[in-house]
């Protein structure tokens, strides 16, 4: 419940955020904004290479590796990365945002910042892997969004321009990333039984699948601004922030289900894994179907939320709560196809939905502005939706809504634990992770792999 709550907080920040900025400044600064920090995040999540999730599966199983070993790599690289940005700012606003004011020296803020924004990530969910989901809470859940509210907002309504308004909202990354480091330093360090080599050996094969996450969740942005420009950006990025409201379901329920859904997979049940599958996804259609229909009957008086140079973005909340819906309804189906071994199939489908949504993009976004950007987002997630749902299906009989869809209490049946009747085996769920199991290890943590506890079922939105 504690990370549900810091995602909560986490949302309700940004939420705020945008609300505050688009009523604070005009329609182009608040797009400058936007895509700038947009492609900064983008930029970080590539950057950090799954390390927190790396560190969160070993230190969770008592395994100790070196924090300056696995951080060096990522410094460097983040460091590179900033200095290009740099030095190319003028040349980047020229391709994202041509003619718009102020877009290189944002760009030249946020490159300062790329570093920090990337190690404080990777920090923070090292603190996770102690045991402890307080530093997550109080920093990431409230210090980080908080101050970004308060700072952000601050500037927005005093009227600042787009480099001052981003950094302020880079600032809070620094307290975030100085109290993590401390509160590990606090801890103390384990004794080193995973050398750098293992530990990136273990992370190699999710970090692209990451990265290829982190670009689906925010290129729609990007390409918006590059495409229509700053003040539709600013129109797509407003009527997309209600999404936040599924992740936060989505991610309550398989915080919940996926330890029981990993070891049934890993063990060939898939009775069982049919029973949870089932039964998450009635919880998340349930629970998310009447938020996105009141959203869709709400979405006329975006305007008066925003302002009135939003009143636009009601076709793109119609399109994202009828996108949202039939996400919802397959379920944490990108979950249950990792946790059946096939990650590599996971990563060739979102690269599918990200040339999918691209391709539609480039086709509708200079006609259409907002609006075909959701469409093209749209047709993104539901490809990264209907792609394992058919796998899933195909393979081993695995459907969202069955027999076990009601009641979606979860009954504790010992005949659901022995083997599937048709004797299907599944395969290893993380091979790459042998040399790092303990072969007697028991629990969660014995199947379990850290990719798997970062998806989400409505395309990573």
């Amino acid at each position: 419940m504690a990370g549900v709550a810091a995602a909560v907080a986490g949302a309700g920040g940004q939420f705020l955020l945008v609300v505050v900025v688009t009523r604070g400044v005009d329609a182009g600064t608040a797009g400058v904004l936007f895509s700038t920090t947009t492609l900064c995040l983008m930029t970080a999540t590539v950057l950090r290479l799954d390390a927190g999730n790396g560190l969160v599966y070993l230190l969770a199983r008592s395994s100790g590796v070196r924090f300056r070993h696995v951080l060096s790599p990522i410094v460097a690289s983040a460091v590179l990365v900033s200095v290009a940005v740099y030095g190319l700012a003028d040349d980047i606003a020229h391709i994202l945002l041509p003619g718009a004011p102020g877009v290189a020296s944002a760009l030249r803020v946020l490159a300062v910042a790329l570093p920090v924004v990337t190690c404080a990530d990777v920090l923070v969910a090292a603190t996770r892997g102690h045991g402890a989901m307080r530093p997550t809470v109080l920093l990431s859940g409230l210090l980080q969004p908080g101050a970004q509210f308060l700072l952000t907002g601050t500037a927005a309504v005093l009227g600042a321009p787009a480099p001052l308004l981003a950094a302020a909202w880079a600032v809070p990354y620094l307290p975030v990333l100085v109290l993590s480091a401390l509160w590990l330093r606090r801890r103390g360090h384990r004794p080193e039984t995973t050398s750098a080599r293992e530990f990136w050996r273990h992370v190699a094969p999710r970090a692209v699948g990451g990265a290829a996450q982190a670009v689906f969740q925010r290129l729609d942005i990007v390409i918006v601004a590059m495409l229509a420009g700053a003040a539709q950006a600013a129109v797509y990025t407003a009527a997309t922030r209600f999404k936040v409201v599924g992740q936060l379901v989505n991610q309550g329920l398989a915080q919940a289900a996926q330890p029981d859904l990993v070891r049934a997979m890993a063990d060939g049940d898939l009775r069982r894994a049919r029973v949870l599958y089932q039964r998450t996804t009635a919880w998340l259609v349930v629970l998310t179907w009447p938020v996105w229909l009141g959203y869709a009957a709400l979405s006329p008086w975006l305007a008066a939320v925003f302002g009135e140079q939003y009143r636009h973005g009601t076709a793109v909340a119609l399109v994202l709560a009828v996108t949202m819906m039939a996400a919802t309804a397959a379920g944490m189906v990108d979950v249950v196809l990792i946790a059946a071994g096939h990650t590599t199939a996971s990563m060739a489908y979102v690269l599918a939905a990200i040339t999918v949504t691209v391709a539609v993009d480039v086709t509708l976004v200079p006609s259409l502005g907002a609006p075909g950007a959701a469409l093209g987002w749209s047709a993104g997630v539901l490809t990264k939706n209907l792609l394992p749902l058919t796998h899933l299906s195909h393979r081993y009989g695995l459907h969202p809504f069955g027999p076990h869809t009601l009641p979606t209490r979860l009954p504790a049946d010992p005949h659901l634990t022995g083997p599937h009747p048709t004797g299907a085996r599944l395969s290893d769920p993380y091979p790459t992770d042998r040399h790092l199991a303990d072969p007697h290890a028991t629990g969660p943590h014995k199947a379990a792999g850290p990719h798997v506890a970062g998806s989400t079922s409505e395309g990573g939105r």
